[in-house]
């Protein structure tokens, strides 16, 4: 294994570990990881390719099994104290990480257990909804094109890089998208508080489903809610309205995995 020593912290092929913030996606689907936890377990899945490491010695020396593999990315070594002024601030971590997204999965190809959002702003709830949801065993992961994008930075460090582990699907248009879905036999279940909703603890969850979160403010819209098959809410005490999205998500998914239809 060859190791590129950094002389220069501003050389042009350190640029992308200058330069990539949130939301900042080049076109052909780069994304920085950071961290070992996250760092290796993306390592572990074929389906992202790898185009290099910026890390210290001590990283390489510990984990040299992860990196035979990587035939094509370039391993560049750095000191704490450079990677610092790359990415200028401190950080806790010695490793990051330029790979490129997997290839997004078409609606056809998700599997039966769906969590879709609709509208999530933070990039925080985003990221503890794929570490749920991949914990819980759901299929797939399907966003919204305009929202914060699960390989960004601060998501795959808030799933721990879990995300890897779920088909993803990014659209432009929620209610095509939900219409393709029930057309291809999936009952849409919205997560929302109405006069009709329907009990967490009393929904029989049908084989084939998709279960959608609303916006951490705003919920789901009536156009939207209208298309839903029904709309479930989770049973809380007298005065609290409701919990965090990530949070409900994740009891939520919980309730449907393991629920008898």
């Amino acid at each position: 294994m060859t190791y590129l020593h950094i002389d220069d912290i501003h050389a042009p092929e350190l640029a992308i570990y200058h330069q990539f913030r949130e939301h900042a996606f080049s076109s052909d689907g780069s994304f920085i990881a950071d961290s070992p936890k996250v760092v290796n377990l993306l390592l572990a899945s074929e389906a992202i390719e790898v185009k290099s490491i910026l890390a210290t010695q001590e990283y390489y020396d510990a984990y040299p099994s992860l990196l035979t593999s990587k035939h094509s990315a370039i391993f560049y070594v750095a000191s704490k104290e450079q990677m610092m002024q790359i990415v200028g601030h401190k950080i806790h971590h010695n490793v990051m990480m330029h790979g490129i997204r997997p290839q997004e999965h078409p609606l056809e190809s998700l599997g039966d257990h769906i969590i879709m959002l609709d509208e999530i702003s933070s990039t925080q709830n985003i990221g503890s909804i794929a570490r749920s949801a991949a914990a819980l065993g759901m299929d797939a992961y399907v966003l919204p094109k305009q929202g914060p994008h699960p390989y960004s930075r601060r998501a795959l460090r808030v799933s721990m890089g879990h995300i890897s582990m779920l088909k993803i699907h990014t659209y432009d248009d929620i209610q095509e998208t939900i219409r393709t879905l029930k057309a291809r036999g999936y009952r849409i279940y919205a997560a929302e508080v109405t006069q009709d909703s329907t009990p967490l603890g009393a929904v029989k969850v049908s084989s084939k489903w998709v279960l959608l979160m609303g916006h951490e403010g705003s919920g789901l819209s009536e156009e939207v809610l209208k298309m839903c098959d029904e709309v479930v809410t989770i049973e809380m005490a007298k005065g609290v309205k409701s919990f965090n999205v990530g949070v409900a998500a994740s009891i939520m998914m919980y309730r449907f995995k393991y629920a008898s239809g």
